[in-house]
């Protein structure tokens, strides 16, 4: 992985086309809130169709936490969407055949240079893409549990999220003086919520 890509750093901000065809940046898709990004080799990979499989099931909690997930393989489109629909998984999925984020960030298997994967990553990114942690999944056993990620997405939820905790005296007094600027959706109608999250 390219040395600038820290915690705390700002992660590529990459255009890709999604399992759809259309063309998505990752700020589009992550929007306001916290995302796990999955760099993965593809569909061939017997590691990443197991990772995903866990990944199905917390993609549940992921959204009515407020949360984003993304996946961005070296497969082309028709092997993206067989991975996509072979897991029934409901996220995006990008894909990458030109390999433009393997070469960008420095992470072509070079192991394997038949299928010419990148390394596997996952990525938890706070809003603005900024990267809160960072997992290397050459082997299976580097890649985050579930668990793992719901530490990382709490973290990030704390510090994110204005009213993480409405036990506070100050939230409490905010809503009594009918101030809902720190309040879950902040401001937002639900005709943009949902422009968000489509």
């Amino acid at each position: 992985m390219r040395s600038d890509i820290v915690p705390g750093a700002v992660f590529p901000d990459y255009e890709l086309r999604d399992h759809t065809g259309a063309r998505r940046r990752l700020s589009g898709l992550q929007g306001s809130d916290p995302m796990i990004v999955v760099l993965g080799r593809g569909g061939y990979c017997p590691k990443d169709r197991r990772q995903h499989e866990s990944l199905v099931e917390l993609h549940r909690e992921i959204e009515v936490g407020y949360c984003r997930l993304v996946t961005i393989t070296t497969d082309d489109l028709l092997a993206t969407n067989e991975l996509r629909s072979g897991l029934g998984a409901h996220w995006p999925f990008l894909s990458d055949p030109e390999r433009v984020v393997q070469k960008d960030l420095d992470i072509a298997e070079y192991t394997d240079p038949m299928h010419d994967p990148m390394i596997p990553h996952t990525l938890v990114l706070a809003p603005g893409l900024v990267v809160h942690s960072i997992y290397v999944g050459y082997w299976f056993f580097g890649r985050p549990t579930s668990e793992e990620l719901r530490h990382d997405l709490r973290a990030v939820l704390r510090r994110c999220r204005p009213d993480w905790d409405i036990t506070t005296p100050e939230l409490r007094a905010a809503w009594k003086r009918g101030d809902r600027s720190a309040f879950w959706p902040y401001g937002k109608t639900l005709a943009q919520l949902f422009a968000e999250t489509s």
